[in-house]
Parts: C-alpha cells; structure tokens; sequence
C-alpha cells in the first residue's frame, strides 16, 4: 500500500472539479475575517473545525456560504487561489479546472469584477511560477432563478476571455436542470463548455436531463447514474467524463463507506472517471488523498491509478496540443515508475 500511495504522489493528474470556495481553510478563514473586519460566530480554528460534520449537502452548503462572507476584495480571491494552486501542485496536479460561484458574492455586494480578476491574475500568475495550467467554470447556484442566472451569465460575457465555461451547482433535490435550460442554450450557442452536477443527490433523471437538455461536456458526481443500466450503456458509449469526488460523498453521507462507493463499477463499466476533491477544505482531502482513500478502500491497481490519472487529461477542457504534451508527462511517469 505505501509503494501504490507513493506512486499516487509522484503521479501527474489534472483535478477537474473544484471550487474555490471550497478550499478556504479554517485559517485562512479567520485571517481573512481579521482583514476585513468580519465577525466569525466561531471562537477559533479548532472550533470551525469541529463545525465541518455533515449529514447531507444543505448542511454542508449552510457553512460554505457564510465562510465565504470573509470574502470581499480582489486580493481576497486572489490569495485563495494562489493558496489552492500551491496545494494542487504539491500532490503533483499540473492542470486544474477551478469552478467559483460569483452568484454567492455579488448577492453581498461584492462587484462581479472584483471576484473574476482576482482568480485569474492567481491562475495567470501561478502558470508563470509553478508551471500548473488551469482554466476557470463559472457555475450558477441552483437554488436560484434562471433569470438571475441569466442577468449573471449577461456580466460573465464581459470577461469570456476568462472563462471557458459554465456548470450547475448549490442544492441538487428539487432544482433539475431542466429549470436551465435557456441560460445553458445560450452558453453553448456562445461556444462555452457545458458541465453540471447531477446524479449527486438527485435522480438518474437529473443525469439524462443535463445530457439531453443541458447538452453537457461532463457530468460532476454522476454516482446515480449506476441506478440505471441504459444511462450506465448510454455515459459509456458516449464516453462522458464523471468528476467524482469520493471523501465529499463520505463527507456529505451519499455513501456511508468508502468501500461502498461506485468508482469500482464505474470502472468496471468502462466509464470515464476521474478523481477530485470538489471541496476540501471541508471535506478533509485535496487530490492526492482522495487518491490514497479509494485505493486503500478498493484495492485499486496501479493501473487502475494511472487510468484514473489519464481519464484526468482525456476530460479536460484544454487544447490537443497541451494535452498531448500533458499525456507524454505521465507516460514518462508510468515508464519510469
């Protein structure tokens, strides 16, 4: 096991669902809340900490979205980035593909531009000095109405250079992604990629609505689909990546054993999975460790590890050129380790 967990350090993958709210560490949280003269209900570290125990994902949103009142000017979501960036390179992720959620800021006020030019300077600036490339999905909130959702995707377009695509996130039961479809239409007719959690919480219907209404590149999460044997046929022969997140799923009580989670028969039924960390900083793992959880809980193979890691590249939004030569890094990897 230690030999696998050491190639799973070493091994080069790209982390496809993330978003950058989620990476804001308890201390960080506090730091910026000093910064900015905001008043935390939480005494200290360890008692934010303790507040990071979840029975479902409404739980779990609750806190997400008041850590993220620390969250006020540009430099704020520039060193959140820089912060997640550094740590995605440590476990050796040399691209990523970082959701935010400009939606749970501007409702506070915090100017839209404030929130984009922030990420990307720290994208722009950690391409520079750490060699990790990554690309920006602005994802709108769910529990929100299309129209505002449509007034977001109106502003995003002043900064498409930014951005390379759009996803659906927030509160998955009772939202399907049917109530999207215009604002999805337009994005796509706009020449964006499309991705959107589904099958998280919500019904295998919720999968086929975010293929056939939504007109998805990608599913994020996809665990139910596995209810059903035609999308299981249908997500394999299309070859439609899902961005699964084990250590959320264990965190948020969508399995209750990380020996019962479905990457094994996502595997087994020849679907493109990768893996991710989706929130971290509440969930208690980034990249590498969610890695080290599924091969400790399934057994996974070496093979099965650089499958995983390959799927990563193969799902990517990035260009042929840049995954060719990201494809050539790991086989240079798996030659040699």
């Amino acid at each position: 096991m230690t030999e696998l967990h050491n190639f799973i350090d070493g091994l080069p993958k790209a982390e496809l669902h993330l978003h950058i709210e989620g990476t804001l560490e308890p201390d960080m949280m506090f730091a910026l809340a000093e910064r900015n003269r905001v008043v935390l209900p939480y005494a200290s570290v360890e008692e934010v900490q303790a507040a990071y125990s979840f029975s479902n994902l409404q739980e779990f949103l609750n806190l997400y979205y008041q850590g993220a009142q620390v969250l006020i000017t540009e430099q704020d979501f520039y060193d959140l980035t820089v912060a997640y960036l550094k740590r995605a390179r440590a476990d050796n992720v040399i691209h990523t593909e970082i959701f935010f959620d400009p939606q749970a800021h501007t409702v506070r006020g915090i100017n839209f531009d404030t929130v984009v030019n922030g990420i990307a300077r720290a994208m722009d600036d950690a391409e520079r000095d750490l060699g990790i490339s990554s690309e920006l999905i602005l994802c709108f909130l769910r529990h929100l109405s299309e129209e505002e959702a449509l007034e977001t995707f109106s502003i995003a377009l002043r900064h498409r250079e930014k951005i390379i695509g759009f996803g659906l996130d927030s509160s998955e039961k009772g939202h399907p992604p049917a109530k999207f479809q215009q604002v999805f239409s337009l994005a796509k007719d706009e020449g964006f990629r499309i991705v959107a959690h589904a099958g998280e919480e919500g019904p295998p219907d919720y999968v086929f609505e975010a293929l056939d209404l939504l007109k998805v590149d990608r599913i994020d999460h996809g665990n139910r689909a596995l209810e059903d044997a035609a999308l299981i046929e249908r997500l394999a022969h299309e070859a439609m990546p899902l961005t699964v997140c084990p250590l959320s799923n264990l965190s948020l009580a969508v399995v209750k054993d990380l020996a019962d989670h479905p990457l094994r028969r996502m595997l087994d039924a020849g679907l493109m999975a990768t893996l991710n960390s989706d929130d971290p900083a509440y969930f208690g793992g980034y990249v590498n460790q969610n890695y080290k959880a599924m091969q400790s809980a399934l057994n996974l193979t070496r093979d099965e590890l650089a499958l995983l890691a390959r799927n990563s590249f193969e799902a990517s939004f990035i260009s042929e050129g840049r995954k060719a030569k990201l494809m050539a890094r790991l086989d240079g990897y798996l030659a040699q380790a």
